[in-house]
């Protein structure tokens, strides 16, 4: 029997998470599974197989810590998947522009640096910058977010109405985190975003997630709602464009959600979640199974 790690958070009750689903799998196929906090000191990782990234879901608090102790994982005998080199890249949301490069579309996105680290920013967003970024999209709402995020902490929905009634909480978001702006999606109000799994690089299942009223975050602990789908052909084929092009650029990810949203003619990226995505095995009877399989195939692969 071999052990495998999965890499959790110390207090993972307060949200929903389904990867018990796939221990009973795991353990089936030779694997017998602990949960660990990444938090936790003085963990002996070479006692691991492997590590499995799951539900670290506090680490943008301090992503150093984090891929310190990724570091760490990858310096032993245990096999680490998603590979360090794969969060690395996909911890910062600039890793959109790589992929648009690779022709993936994306929601339109201007970057920005830490208030304290721009010198054009002199330390506060201001009126005359919430106007630029109104104009740049021609749009009466805008999102801001943190680059380095999850949960939807630190993301601002704003109107040009209501703007600068956020101001100092921005400013205080933003201090010392790179940002982004896009326009407000409409369609995550009208009909939700799409997520679409895929395991070793191979499609398992989709869902939509829709917001509650008067909301715009989808998380289920924002009170989003789910319901599985059968993706469209001309989302599934933006989702596999996306997962190809993530694949010229790193080696075949163990666990990929690509989120959309219906966007003009098409569908927009939102992110493509390589690090520590709920993979909503509670939607999809099956996909427990064709995960543990995809992450045994990987290991008996590496024992070649």
């Amino acid at each position: 029997m071999k052990l495998c790690a999965v890499l959790s958070m110390d207090c993972i009750e307060d949200f929903e998470a389904y990867d018990h689903l796939f221990e009973p799998h795991l353990l089936a196929l030779g694997w017998q599974v602990e949960t660990v906090s990444w938090r936790a000191n003085n963990v002996d990782w070479d006692k691991y197989d492997a590590v499995i990234i799951r539900t670290p879901w506090d680490y943008q608090e301090d992503a150093p810590a984090f891929l310190q102790v990724l570091e760490r994982i990858e310096q032993s005998t245990a096999h680490l998947e998603n590979s360090l080199d794969i969060v690395r890249w996909n911890i910062d949301k600039v890793y959109l522009k790589a992929l648009e490069k690779l022709g993936v579309n994306l929601v339109p996105t201007l970057w920005r640096d830490s208030l304290k680290g721009s010198v054009k920013a002199k330390g506060n967003i201001n009126e005359d910058d919430l106007s630029q970024y109104f104009e740049h999209f021609s749009q009466e709402q805008i999102v801001l977010k943190p680059r380095i995020s999850a949960n939807a902490d630190n993301t601002f929905w704003l109107t040009k109405a209501n703007a600068m009634q956020s101001l100092a909480e921005m400013n205080s978001a933003f201090s010392e985190r790179d940002f982004m702006i896009q326009p407000f999606m409409e369609h995550i109000l009208s009909e939700g975003e799409f997520s679409l799994f895929y395991f070793n690089g191979e499609y398992s299942h989709a869902i939509l997630k829709t917001p509650k009223d008067n909301d715009f975050r989808v998380q289920e602990e924002h009170g989003g709602r789910l319901s599985t789908i059968e993706p469209e052909a001309s989302l599934i084929e933006h989702a596999n464009k996306c997962i190809k092009a993530i694949n010229q650029l790193h080696k075949t990810p163990l666990y990929a959600r690509v989120d959309f949203v219906r966007h003009l003619e098409g569908f927009a990226l939102m992110e493509a979640e390589l690090i520590e995505p709920s993979l909503y095995f509670n939607m999809d009877d099956h996909s427990p199974l064709r995960f543990a399989k995809a992450f045994v195939k990987r290991m008996n692969k590496l024992a070649l």
